[in-house]
């Protein structure tokens, strides 16, 4: 029993509005959970949406770490032109330290400061994000040998 041409096109019509509307509710649904990685020269430039979640990578400033009496962790990081004050609640990786590169995970405040509710420092000494070491080298303050 074939559809006349009329019914098929409008069963065709209403599959492809299901298959829209599911694809929206998706990318809707994992608009929030996605987070791009970002320069501390980019959040001096304003290219950050405050509300979005993002990754920020750059390297830890000598001599910023400082561990407050709430258990918080303030420090900086940077990029060779710009730097981003981050403050962390929680445990550090081991190999984190001043020197080190790392990403961080959360939300930038208001006052301009990086809320991370993720640090991340690979296994590896010499580990720093590909897009930080881009960044180094754009500014020519990357020297090779000097990461992986």
């Amino acid at each position: 029993m074939r559809l006349p041409k009329r019914q098929r096109l409008i069963l065709l019509g209403v599959a492809l509005l299901l298959l829209a509307g599911a694809a929206v509710l998706v990318l809707t649904a994992l608009d929030d959970k996605v987070a791009f990685f970002v320069s501390p020269s980019d959040v001096a430039a304003h290219k950050v949406d405050p509300d979005r979640r993002f990754r920020l990578g750059g390297l830890v400033e000598a001599g910023s770490v400082v561990h407050q009496p709430d258990g918080a962790v303030r420090f900086a990081v940077g990029d060779g032109s710009n730097v981003v004050t981050v403050v962390y609640q929680g445990l550090l990786p081991d190999l984190f330290r001043e020197g080190q590169g790392i990403v961080a995970q959360g939300r930038l405040r208001p006052d301009g400061t990086f809320e991370a509710a993720e640090v991340l420092a690979k296994h590896d000494e010499t580990y720093m994000p590909k897009e930080v070491v881009d960044a180094l080298k754009a500014q020519g303050k990357w020297q090779e040998g000097q990461g992986s």
